[in-house]
């Protein structure tokens, strides 16, 4: 039984993951930036799969402090970590980087990089001192492959930092007991993807390219678990698969915006 913690997890992607994780024996840690988010995710999670294995701590991922206590909780309540999962993550308005407030940019790269960091370093420290190790995994997003959008250059620059982290992390753990791999939802209709897709009139491609938060996260938790490789990379949306729904939209109608939950990711 793995026993897995997931930053940013009372909605949305994060919120999946964590239902799929339980769903497959785990012992899951829930955390967002405010505690009545984690209280009502505990309380959900818990009546669905057992108090027991679920517990929660709030957690705003740019604070170290806070970041130490969520894995302090996560250690102190259930022994060891397993897998960590660097979920949380925040978005900007789809405009050109100089009409942004100064705000927004050092939020984005404040939460997206620096937030990760923070718990790469607390994770990679925690899981050196246990046996065995551990697992810790970085959210991609848009970006991470050096993918163009315009509008979007502080989610896509902090994104693409992210890869370049794992990858030198890698290389600095070299042998030992901890590993670091990335995770990519691709397109998932969250409330990051709507404010993305906000301004834009046509939504034709997203219909044809997005899915829903319950279509991907049990795919990708079930090769996380299964993952034993450093370095792993598991994305939902290939070139081959993109290519497959662009041929075949014209026969495949989808509306994923007019029925669905929209929830944060």
């Amino acid at each position: 039984m793995k026993i897995v913690v997931i930053t940013g997890s009372t909605r949305g992607i994060g919120y999946g993951l964590a239902q799929a994780f339980l769903e497959r024996d785990c012992k899951v840690v829930v955390s967002s930036r405010t505690q009545s988010s984690v209280e009502h995710a505990v309380e959900t999670l818990g009546a669905k799969f057992g108090r027991e294995r679920v517990i929660g701590q709030m957690c705003e991922v740019t604070d170290y402090q806070q970041v130490k206590a969520l894995w302090d909780a996560a250690k102190s309540h259930y022994g060891r970590v397993d897998l960590w999962v660097n979920n949380a993550a925040i978005g900007s308005p789809q405009e050109s980087m100089w009409a942004l407030p100064p705000e927004i940019l050092y939020a984005v790269v404040n939460t997206n990089l620096i937030g990760v960091m923070y718990c790469c370093k607390v994770a990679i420290e925690g899981m050196m001192s246990q046996d065995g190790g551990g697992h810790i995994y970085n959210m991609e997003g848009l970006g991470s492959q050096g993918e163009l959008n315009k509008g979007s250059s502080p989610y896509g620059a902090s994104k693409y930092g992210l890869a370049y982290l794992t990858k030198v992390l890698n290389a600095e753990l070299g042998d030992s007991p901890v590993k670091v791999s990335d995770i990519n939802p691709g397109l998932v209709v969250t409330d990051l993807l709507m404010e993305s897709v906000a301004s834009v009139q046509n939504k034709d491609i997203f219909n044809i390219l997005a899915d829903k938060v319950e279509t991907v996260t049990p795919w990708l938790v079930e090769r996380m678990l299964a993952n034993n490789k450093r370095g792993a990379r598991y994305a939902w949306l290939t070139r081959s698969k993109i290519v497959t729904r662009l041929l075949t939209s014209r026969f495949r109608k989808r509306d994923l915006f007019s029925d669905s939950e929209i929830q944060q990711a």
